[in-house]
């Protein structure tokens, strides 16, 4: 079935509750099957069934957007052109206008609160610096229940300040709307900086390419250059494509990508991805892939959009915010207008007065703003440190892991392997038992046979090779000099009953017999990650409750390299669907809410991947396969990135939570004193835009979490 994905850029969207009701609504519209509003990027992404039904659903959306936020353009991401620079000058000129108007309305009540007028001359003053503040937020809130949106802040705040001047309170009611627009001044540029603090911690993308042709370098867009092309980078500039390097050697800088900060050596032949730094040297490169498909670009794709796979508390909070204001205005009416009925010489004045501070405080701006950055900034901070995380979603999980299970090869070992002993017996000496076994591997593309081939170093003559059989997880049977020799493991040798005797020694046995009779072995092992102890160790200190390594390596092997780690559990000669099978009986152990974490090499052991509540990639610089197959993929390959990932994801729920706690214990304080007489609306206004901005700030502290 074919699934299509659609981004609309929302340039000018600022308000947070505003994005909650988008969403919501072209979430109903006919053949949407998903849609989210990035409130952080300014996105809005839509996925339909095809691309007729896409049509009609952009068009659809677009009256949505215009007719939640008329300010707000929704324009289409077109491949190769960017939106970033859209409605900029018109957002200038709407800032300068809004300064002028409130400037002008201040200075109108500054000068009624500093001199005596009489009643309608004082009144007139405080009507036209009220005009003169507030106007766009009554025209608003007009527009809002033409459109049958009662309950938003325009509406609020308009039914509050119109409140105050009924029962005469004219300065409060200016004050409370000067106030409040003042406070949507710096909220909205708090968001606006940390959009920008977010985007320049992700600023990776390459700006040009020199492209090679017959009359010299031609500089154009990255996005121009085919495969196939040369380029050519010079010290200082970003790598623009993938490719291959055709000529020169340079120092890189990968930090962009892997938060490494040593730089790599690199030079002919070498693979090189979009985003390194070339800190030396002029490098020509042979493009191996466009522009969309270049690591950089994927890269940053998936951070931009992890957004739209919400964590459950950004799903709670919507929820929440949903009810919590027609709830609270629904208390201010009863506020209002019973305790003056019930209560013996209670004034209506003083009680609608409570009930208007009640309103001022009912938006939960500063939990819906926050939280989504909160959010956002933990991924962009992970990504910043080789760590890509798709989700909110994920990153919420890692709060709650309580067993990780890590394959072995390529993950907690190097995966390269080498031959490091061989034992020759009945009458064959070592040099002819290694020909023997590399002519028989000569047609594998396993490391192990790779790397008997390598110890042989010869050419290999295919010609002398007759009835290769590859048997399953056994080894290989050939024809070899006009013999049949078997390389491969104890079971293969004991199937086709062949006397020998099984070596008990760490590394990688391959038994070798000619004409059925046992010649002996070759050793191979493989090199445990350097920071792989380090990562055990860190996890233990977390109080992960159980470290597992599952392997289709002998259970020698397995053993050995799991007492080296400290692991809590091994399980060794294992095919792929007995790992899932192993996987799934380690899940049902686990707590209801604990997580189970499974890191491989993302191209094995997709099903495993697949399976576990948190797919980690050993993903490696460029590996496709492991891009597409985890939840989230370590860039470099180091173990030691997964205690990390769970430090990130910890601090990331600190900082939210403590927004959301500060949120409510602010707004409940003055929800409190408001009902009790004892908070005005300048206490008000600070719950509602001051603890939004407070909540903002805090949620960009995420943004410093490198090296956590």
């Amino acid at each position: 079935m074919e699934i299509l994905y659609k981004e609309l850029t929302l340039v000018g969207l600022n308000c947070a509750s505003c994005a909650v009701k988008i969403e919501e609504k072209v979430l109903n519209i006919a053949g949407v099957r998903h849609a989210a509003v990035d409130f952080v990027n300014g996105k809005l992404i839509i996925e339909a069934g095809s691309s007729q039904e896409m049509k009609g659903i952009i068009e659809e959306a677009k009256r949505v957007v215009q007719s939640i936020e008329p300010g707000v353009k929704a324009v289409e991401e077109t491949p190769g052109k960017s939106t970033k620079g859209h409605g900029r000058d018109e957002s200038k000129v709407l800032n300068r206008q809004e300064i002028i108007k409130l400037s002008f309305g201040a200075g109108l009540f500054f000068i009624g609160l500093l001199f005596r007028f009489t009643g309608p001359v004082e009144f007139a003053l405080y009507l036209t610096s009220y005009i003169f503040v507030g106007g766009s937020v009554l025209l608003q809130s007009i527009r809002n229940i033409g459109r049958g949106r009662i309950f938003d802040e325009n509406f609020l705040m308009s039914l509050a300040t119109i409140g105050a001047f009924s029962i005469g309170e004219f300065p409060e009611g200016v004050a409370v709307m000067l106030f409040y627009q003042i406070g949507e001044f710096f909220q909205e540029s708090a968001i606006k900086r940390s959009r920008k603090s977010i985007r320049e911690l992700m600023d990776i993308r390459p700006d040009f390419a020199y492209l090679k042709r017959e009359n010299g370098l031609d500089k154009v867009s990255p996005e121009e250059v085919k495969i196939g092309d040369v380029i050519v980078i010079k010290p200082g500039e970003k790598l623009p494509l993938d490719g291959k390097i055709i000529e020169g050697a340079a120092s890189l800088d990968t930090s962009a990508l892997t938060g490494e900060s040593l730089l790599r050596e690199v030079g002919t032949g070498d693979d090189v991805m979009a985003g390194f730094v070339n800190k030396s040297g002029v490098l020509t490169v042979e493009v191996t892939k466009e522009f969309g498909e270049s690591t950089v670009s994927r890269i940053l794709d998936l951070v931009q959009n992890a957004s739209s796979k919400k964590a459950p508390t950004e799903n709670f909070i919507t929820r929440f915010a949903k009810y919590y204001t027609p709830a609270v205005v629904i208390i201010a009416a009863s506020l209002a207008l019973l305790p003056p009925l019930i209560i013996p010489e209670a004034v209506f004045s003083d009680w609608i007065y409570r009930a208007l501070v009640f309103l001022v405080i009912s938006c939960p701006c500063a939990l819906v703003i926050s939280i989504p950055l909160g959010f956002f900034g933990g991924i962009g901070g992970a990504s910043r440190n080789g760590i890509l995380i798709k989700g909110s979603n994920y990153l919420e999980a890692l709060n709650n892991v309580e067993t990780v299970v890590f394959d072995k090869t390529g993950t907690l070992t190097k995966g390269v392997f080498k031959v490091t002993g061989i034992k020759a017996t009945c009458g064959y000496n070592e040099k002819e038992l290694l020909e023997y076994a590399a002519y028989a591997e000569s047609y594998s593309n396993h490391p192990i046979a790779q790397s008997i081939m390598g110890e042989y170093g010869k050419t290999i003559d295919q010609s002398r090779i007759r009835h290769y059989e590859e048997v399953t997880g056994l080894g290989i049977k050939a024809g070899v000099f006009g013999k049949v020799v078997l390389a491969g493991s104890e079971k293969l040798l004991e199937n086709e009953g062949i006397t020998f005797e099984a070596v008990k020694e760490s590394g990688t046995i391959v038994y070798i017999s000619v004409d059925g009779k046992y010649a002996g072995y070759i050793t191979i092992s493989d090199e445990i990650k350097e920071d792989a102890v380090k990562a055990i160790k860190e996890l233990k200190a977390m109080g992960i409750r159980k470290l597992v390594m599952l392997t289709g390596d002998r259970k020698a092997v397995g053993q050995k390299v799991g007492e080296l780690l400290g692991l809590d559990e091994v399980h060794a000669e294992l095919l792929p669907d007995q790992k899932v099978d192993k996987l799934e009986e380690l899940g049902s152990g686990k707590a209801p809410k604990g997580k189970l974490i499974f890191v491989g090499d993302g191209i094995n052991d997709a099903p495993v991947l697949a399976r576990a509540d948190i797919g980690v990639a050993m993903g490696g610089l460029g590996s496709d396969a492991a891009i597409e197959a985890a939840d989230v993929v370590i860039m470099t390959d180091e173990p030691s990135k997964i205690p990390q990932a769970i430090r990130i994801a910890k601090r990331t729920k600190i900082i939210v939570w403590q927004n959301i706690w500060f949120s409510f214990a602010v707004k409940l304080l003055i929800l409190a004193l408001g009902a009790g007489g004892l908070a005005t609306m300048w206490e008000a206004v600070f719950a509602d835009v001051g603890v939004a901005l407070i909540a903002v700030i805090n949620a960009m502290r995420i943004l410093s979490i490198n090296n956590i």
